[in-house]
């Protein structure tokens, strides 16, 4: 069964920066591979998703801030996530669609202080 390990999340001030990396455990063919977030008591919200040719689709509230990025060869998705703001406190969630199945990440938390 393939995972999704996540790694760097974390605290942060307002105005800081992260990047969330996304590894599957084992060699995917990844079709589309997304970042997706939930805060309390809201639903999972996409973030960005990125496809085989690198194209790339933003939430709004994130444009100019957050870059999705993939290597194939590492199995891995990014997400660099700069000047922060408290909304986007949550924890962020990594999906790849194969052609197989699709797999979740068990969810990292990202919490930005005021």
């Amino acid at each position: 069964q393939v995972q999704l390990v996540e790694s760097g999340g974390g605290l942060v001030q307002a105005g800081g920066s992260l990047r969330l990396s996304c590894s599957a455990s084992e060699t995917v063919s990844i079709n589309v591979a997304g970042w997706y977030r939930q805060a309390p008591g809201k639903e999972r919200d996409m973030v960005a998703v990125i496809d085989r040719r690198s194209s790339t689709l933003y939430a709004d509230s994130v444009k100019g801030r957050f870059t999705i990025s993939r290597d194939d060869a590492k199995n891995t998705a990014y997400l660099q996530m700069n000047n922060l703001k408290p909304e986007d406190t949550a924890v962020y969630y990594c999906h790849f669609d194969t052609p197989h199945s699709d797999y979740w990440g068990q969810g990292t938390q990202v919490t930005v202080s005021s």
